[in-house]
């Protein structure tokens, strides 16, 4: 008897929750996916932040063909000089040379540690603060999400999401973010402060222009590493190359991943040479990864950065985004807030939203929720996505919510 793929899925692939999707996606180009029997689907999640310049872009298809065509992996990690390791490593240090009101005590960074994954990128991050300060206290946010292991979970900020897989790391303070008084929860004690720019997984929350320089300047005070987690928010999201440059405070250490692969697997910590070299001695070889900066998944990164330069992806998605906001304007939906096309719109509950991403999905438009605020709408499609798309993939939610 034949069994399907479906079936195969629920019987062999390890699941994380009793409702999946469970959507057969059989291809995927720009900002539609297709199902095995046809159906076309418009896709307003990008992979949960990934897709940001769209499935399979030509060029970087192009690029990964090409490394193809000269190696895969080679050795264990900083020993081979790789070329699109390096020339990697080199364009995203050009993004950083951003001058602000608030820079960091330790100059620009200008030094990349390639992981596998965003969680990956929170964990080195975490080492790299404990060794450089001697330090091992810090501080992150409730409703924050870094990432699903040890370390990264530790600094979760929502109880529930945690507490079945304690104990985990100790001395983590939770603050609220964009609430400035919890900033003098910082002391000498901190090794450092994990903040997201925009806030994701609580329903994308954004601070007062006076938040990051005052955190900024705490940090300074105490000694304490100031480290932004732009997993979601970089390569272009927010309307901005990274996030921070829209608020005016430069990080210490910088984390990206997600929308930085180009659908290809890859995560960074970056921080100056200053800080990055306490991982050379006492102990030799203080941070390792086999397959971090992978040269198919560096080849794929590098294109999309360039896609997103050349093609000017992160100012459009300003456009964009507004285009969204004067479009879904409807009784059911409270409000929709955040910038470029990291959105949310928040409905009155997660019943009335979950009814509502289902039957948006039947009619051939993905979306989901937030993992600590569910009763908002996921809006965060590819940044190549068009006008007339965003108008066709509006009418569709609107229609809904109409019914």
């Amino acid at each position: 008897m034949h069994i399907s793929h479906r079936q195969h899925f629920f019987d062999h692939l390890a699941q994380t929750s009793d409702y999946p999707l469970a959507l057969e996606i059989e291809k995927a180009e720009g900002v539609y996916m297709y199902s095995a029997d046809g159906k076309r689907y418009m896709d307003l999640i990008s992979g949960i932040a990934v897709s940001n310049v769209g499935h399979r872009h030509p060029k970087v298809l192009a690029a990964i063909h090409e490394q193809l065509e000269k190696h895969m992996h080679l050795l264990v990690y900083g020993e081979f000089v790789q070329n699109t390791q390096v020339q990697l490593a080199k364009a995203l240090t050009d993004t950083l040379r951003v001058e602000t009101a608030n820079p960091s005590p330790y100059g620009l960074i200008d030094n990349v540690y390639f992981t596998n994954s965003g969680a990956e990128a929170v964990e080195g991050a975490m080492k790299l603060a404990k060794r450089f300060t001697g330090r091992d206290g810090f501080v992150s946010c409730y409703n924050a999400y870094h990432g699903a292991t040890q370390g990264a979970l530790s600094l979760a900020g929502a109880e529930f999401f945690k507490r079945n897989f304690r104990p985990l790391l100790p001395g983590i303070t939770n603050i609220q973010h964009g609430f400035s008084p919890d900033i003098e929860k910082i002391t000498e004690k901190t090794a450092a402060v994990v903040i997201e720019i925009i806030g994701g997984e609580s329903g994308v929350r954004e601070p007062d222009d006076a938040y990051f320089p005052a955190l900024r300047k705490k940090c300074n005070e105490t000694g304490a590493l100031l480290i932004f987690d732009e997993i979601q928010t970089g390569y272009g999201r927010t309307g901005s190359f990274w996030a921070f440059e829209q608020f005016g405070t430069y990080p210490d250490i910088l984390l990206s991943a997600k929308g930085m692969g180009g659908g290809m697997p890859i995560g960074a910590f970056m921080a100056s040479q200053r800080i990055m070299s306490v991982f050379k001695n006492n102990p030799i070889l203080g941070h390792i990864t086999t397959f971090g900066g992978h040269p198919v998944s560096c080849a794929s990164s590098l294109a999309a950065l360039q896609v997103t330069l050349d093609e000017n992806l992160a100012a459009s998605a300003n456009a964009k985004g507004y285009l969204f906001k004067s479009l879904l304007v409807h009784p059911a939906i409270k409000e929709v807030r955040g910038r470029g096309l990291m959105l949310a719109a928040e409905m009155e509950s997660f019943a009335k939203l979950k009814d509502t991403i289902d039957r948006c999905i039947e009619r051939g438009v993905v979306t989901d929720w937030f993992l600590f605020c569910d009763n908002a709408m996921r809006i965060a499609p590819p940044l190549t996505i068009t006008e007339d798309q965003i108008r066709e993939a509006c009418a569709v939610i609107l229609s809904v919510l109409n019914e």
